[in-house]
């Protein structure tokens, strides 16, 4: 059994991995919905909740924060090097950054492009005024960046990954919940002792 004190607790489990799945949701929204005609009401639908989710997003981010800085941060054992340490650290800022920037500049474009913002049975209050040049502009950043998102997903998967069957730490395990924990723990073990005979 991995004890509870090299994991996170359930809160921060749970937030990253609400996370993830409403970002999958976000993306593959956006994604399919230039498989629907403009004319199909499913289209303005997807373009809805595409918002909706990303201002839940831009909600659950600063609860993640705070659930965070009042958590016990379980150690990475064995410990890595510095510079693995540092590189880690700058990846969360800047995904942090992005989980920030992304809704907030999806809540701009719509706000200058006078459109609603829909927020499940509520409406956002409006950031900007009207601007028909600015909204696009706007909405080519927040592309961009959304574009820039697919990069650093699949960078802090892979960097996760990396920690777990490459230099066999337990990064990715303190964030699986215990039985699920358990078992890639003695899966993990069972292949190195394979690998070494």
């Amino acid at each position: 059994m991995i004890p509870s004190r090299e994991r996170y607790n359930r809160l921060m489990m749970t937030a990253h991995w609400l996370m993830l799945a409403l970002l999958i949701a976000i993306y593959a929204l956006i994604e399919l919905r230039g498989l629907v005609p403009k004319s199909n009401p499913l289209h303005d639908a997807m373009k809805a909740w595409h918002a909706m989710l990303g201002l839940t997003v831009f909600c659950l981010v600063f609860v993640r924060l705070i659930i965070r800085s009042a958590s016990r941060i379980p150690p990475i054992t064995p410990p890595v090097p510095a510079w693995q340490h540092r590189l880690a650290q700058a990846m969360h800022i800047t995904l942090y950054v992005f989980l920030i920037l992304m809704p907030l500049l999806g809540w701009l474009t719509l706000s200058a492009q006078g459109k609603h913002v829909p927020f499940y049975t509520w409406e956002w209050p409006a950031l900007l005024g009207p601007d028909e040049a600015l909204g696009h502009t706007l909405q080519d950043t927040h592309e961009v960046i959304g574009n820039i998102g697919y990069f650093l997903i699949g960078m802090h998967a892979a960097a996760a990954l990396a920690h777990h069957y490459v230099w066999h730490d337990n990064t990715l395990v303190r964030m699986l919940p215990g039985q699920r924990a358990d078992a890639v723990r003695l899966n993990r073990h069972q292949d190195r002792r394979f690998s070494s005979h």
